[in-house]
């Protein structure tokens, strides 16, 4: 009586007003669709360019559930039913509103009530399809049925007995069953056939009947101008944007118990999929009687031991015959992940905070350790222990949990295209921009130049990086034996040359980028630790840092500062890619297919010219001769250089960034703007590419496989072993000074390959030709020439220019050869292996003919020695 008086004050919701509303809705509410299904009514809505219609939204869908007629065979046999609550409020604007509060108050309770609704409304359907619900009839059909008739027998039976017992002794037999949860009564979640889930407003459904719903706001209108509807549709798709992203962990406080909401973070541990109890089914030896109790979304629940049937109750209620009946019983599929705070939500000095995620029946293995997700779900509280020691130990503190209705997967990898989710037009602008790259001029030069564009110069670092990022092919061999694709670079130098901020910036193109520093990794942390798992006491093994990067990139800085037994931990996965965890009884090989990037400083502060590589860098020569380019990179005084860095750091911090605007700067006289105009026209002459075109770009470019042809075959042979017999020991005092970093050995062979096959993948295509072979060699060069002719020293005057070298290679072949007539695209290829690039070529060969020295023909094919 006093809840009906608090329902009638207006303090709680009348959820039976609440049903009646929601069912209207069912059974009323409308929505638009591209691809209606044979059975709709559907009718073609007006005012639209594409074939639109107008169909009754869940009557279909259930039409479907009803008659088992699955979308596809190869899914589960479970059906989802989404309730986005836009769309109540698109029914509605006013009590839709309301009941989309309530719900989003409420989630729990609501999740039963449209259940409810739904189960009463597939009661009242037809199967219009009984061959297809034939052949879907499992054993749970035959087992409800025979329930029934049993259950039909036994109301028999008690009617019959009823005017012969009395009243009492059946209201204390029907109190002690409501109060244990237990009752002979078949609970409808024992033939649900699906999975409701509410999802919050500005949330999309992704099943049908929303998978094809046309939404105008994402839509193409008639009527109206094109550029206005452009400007739309972009201010749309950040709005949605917007909304996709949750809120932290430590945002989420007590106010939101029991709330819908929606929280972002990384997972960093999933449990295995096990079968969670939903229904609890009971069978009584002394009576043969069967009951059921409902334990849905609980951990623990007491095991019935007495059976309240009316023959045991006339014996003085039987205890021990009741017996849990796994055969009966209705089990889901449970699985427990463990979400942690990003990096950049984190304030200065605080513990990043996790939480517990339950996911139930189809939301499972639909996340793994390292992916970036937003989930929305039910906040909710939980005991530790339900009984037990536990319990007695924690007394009233309770932990809180989510209970996941929607995971939205960011970042999974370059497989997975960010063209699935855009409109028509948004996916054809999306092509022609990435084809006006690929065709353009120097399209790995544009894509170098977008990685952090912020820092000056470091344009070969860049372009590895990116290549980086491509990657080569994995071969895998008939025999089992692979061969890494993935390639490894090291960055070395004085500090202060944005060595971090470089490995940052990759790490955050990468779809599965994980950014660590030697000093605070244990080898534990990178390759993976033995925990206990709270849920069933089992040990069980937690992946690292190189493990979450798996298909990535992980980034370690100060390399140099780890220990030494934790860095013989990454030995393995450099070359092998996998990782070997013999730990508390659990022998396991775990996938570790990641690139490494690692960035050292010198020993000494500083780079020490007048000593060896390995005596600068503290890492041993197994470990160096992993990486396929190592960079050195010096702070070498150099007045055009640090004019124009420092030109370069005052334009950015001018305009706030590279892509910011430079109005100001075309409109203004001053003097001061004249200086750095020359700036802004470097900056401008290659167009800041966005890092989702970029990461767009690369995911296209990964799915080419390219082979080497049988014709540049012989040609990377002689350049390799023309490389060899540059490095052979005694060849040049200097290089002996470096050790076995300056050797060329087969693993360079290989990261040639590496390299050629992932330029040819940033050219779209299945061949690798000489230019790859080329540029991939060139740069080769270039990271060994950085730790050649950075230990010579320009202030010694021992250095020739870069024309001056060009010219002595193309004059000692000449000498060499007898001849003084070359052919230019042989010219090509000797300047460009000694890490030279085609611009440097011309602008020598442009000089020496102004001397009279060389000569260029009509035709631009051969060069002439005059002298």
């Amino acid at each position: 009586m006093d809840d009906q008086r608090q329902v009638d004050s207006g303090i709680y919701p009348d959820y039976t007003e609440d049903q009646e509303l929601f069912k209207n809705f069912v059974q009323s509410h409308e929505i638009l669709t591209t691809q209606p299904e044979p059975q709709d009514q559907a009718l073609l809505e007006p005012g639209t360019v594409d074939n639109v219609y107008r169909i009754n939204c869940y009557k279909s869908h259930l039409q479907r559930i009803k008659n088992r007629k699955l979308y596809n065979e190869s899914n589960s046999k479970t059906f989802i039913i989404e309730v986005p609550l836009d769309e109540l409020i698109a029914w509605d604007n006013i009590r839709g509103l309301e009941l989309a509060n309530r719900a989003t108050g409420n989630t729990l309770r609501y999740i039963s009530l449209f259940c409810q609704v739904f189960d009463g409304i597939l009661a009242s359907m037809e199967v219009t399809n009984q061959d297809e619900y034939m052949s879907h009839r499992d054993s749970i059909d035959v087992l409800h049925e025979q329930r029934l008739q049993q259950q039909a027998v036994r109301r028999e039976e008690e009617e019959q007995r009823q005017m012969q017992e009395e009243q009492e002794g059946n209201l204390a037999a029907d109190l002690a069953m409501r109060d244990t949860g237990v009752t002979d009564e078949f609970p409808p979640v024992s033939m649900r056939r699906y999975e409701l889930r509410i999802l919050p407003r500005k949330r999309q459904g992704v099943h049908p009947p929303f998978l094809h719903q046309y939404r105008p706001e994402m839509g193409r209108r008639v009527h109206g101008d094109d550029g206005d509807e452009e400007e739309d549709e972009e201010e749309d798709v950040q709005k949605l944007s917007s909304a996709l992203m949750g809120v932290s962990l430590r945002h989420i406080r007590s106010q939101s118990m029991g709330k819908l909401v929606t929280i972002q973070g990384m997972i960093v541990r999933a449990s295995d999929v096990k079968p969670c109890c939903v229904v609890a089914t009971y069978t009584c030896d002394n009576c043969g009687c069967e009951m059921y109790q409902v334990v849905q979304n609980k951990r623990e629940f007491m095991p019935q031991r007495i059976c309240y049937s009316a023959r045991c109750r006339r014996q003085g209620g039987v205890r021990d015959t009741v017996h849990l009946q796994t055969r009966g019983s209705k089990f889901e599929k449970f699985q427990e992940l463990k979400i942690q705070e990003l990096p950049n939500q984190v304030p200065m000095g605080h513990v990043p905070r996790s939480m517990s995620v339950h996911c139930r029946g189809e939301m499972t293995r639909q996340a793994t350790p390292g992916d970036v997700v937003t989930i929305d779900g039910i906040f909710l509280p939980q005991r530790i222990a339900e009984s037990g020691y536990r319990a007695m130990k924690a007394g009233l503190i309770s932990t809180t949990f989510l209970e996941a209705q929607h995971i939205v997967v960011h970042k999974k990898s370059y497989d997975d295209s960010i063209a699935d989710s855009l409109s028509e037009e948004a996916r054809v602008r999306l092509d022609n921009e990435i084809l006006e790259i690929a065709t353009g001029e120097d399209p790995v030069g544009r894509l170098s130049s977008s990685i952090a564009p912020e820092i000056y110069g470091h344009e070969d670092i860049k372009r590895a990086l990116l290549l980086q990022l491509v990657s080569g092919c994995t071969r895998k061999l008939p025999d089992g034996m692979r061969i890494r694709g993935d390639i490894n670079i090291c960055l070395m130098g004085d500090p202060g040359v944005a060595k971090s901020q470089m490995l940052k910036h990759v790490a955050s193109i990468a779809p599965r980028g994980v950014y660590t520093t030697g000093k605070g990794s244990s080898g534990v942390g990178l390759t993976g630790a033995i925990t206990k798992d709270l849920t069933t006491g089992e040990m069980a093994l937690e992946g690292g840092a190189l493990v979450l990067a798996d298909q990535g990139i992980c980034a370690i800085d100060e390399f140099d500062k780890m220990d030494e037994a934790d860095r013989t931990a990454i030995h393995e996965v450099m070359e092998q890619q996998t990782v070997s965890v013999a730990k508390a009884g659990i022998v396991a090989t775990l996938n570790a297919r990641a690139a490494v990037l690692a960035a050292a400083n010198p020993l000494y502060g500083r780079y020490n010219r007048k000593k060896s590589l390995s005596e600068n860098v503290n890492l041993p020569n197994s470990l160096l001769s992993r990486f396929d380019l190592m960079f050195l990179i010096l702070d070498v005084a150099d007045v055009d250089k640090d004019m124009a860095l420092a030109r370069h750091v005052t334009f950015v911090h001018q305009n706030e960034g590279i892509t910011a605007k430079r109005q100001s700067d075309v409109d203004s006289d001053d003097s001061d703007d004249e200086d750095m105009r020359d700036v802004n026209d470097d900056v401008s002459e290659t167009e800041t590419i966005s890092p989702e075109i970029v990461r767009e770009y690369i995911s296209r470019a990964r799915r080419y496989q390219p082979v080497v042809r049988p014709d540049v075959a012989p040609y990377i042979v002689e350049a390799y072993v023309g490389l060899r017999m540059q490095g052979t020991p005694g060849s040049n005092s200097r290089k002996r000074q470096f050790g076995d970093q300056m050797a060329m050995t087969a693993r360079q062979l290989l990261s040639i390959l590496r390299l050629s096959q992932a330029l040819a993948r940033l050219r779209f295509s299945d061949f690798v030709a000489r230019e790859d072979v080329d540029e991939a060699i060139r740069l080769t060069h270039m990271s060994k020439a950085s730790l050649e002719d950075n230990y010579e020293g320009k202030g010694e005057g021992q250095k020739e220019d870069i024309t001056s070298r060009i010219y002595t290679i193309l004059k000692d072949y000449s000498t060499a050869s007898r001849t003084k007539r070359m052919e230019l695209k042989l010219c090509e290829a000797m300047v460009l292996r000694k890490g030279f690039t085609e611009q440097q070529l011309q602008t020598c060969l442009e000089e020496y003919q102004a001397l009279d020295i060389l000569l260029v023909n009509n035709s631009g094919t051969h060069v002439i020695f005059l002298q």
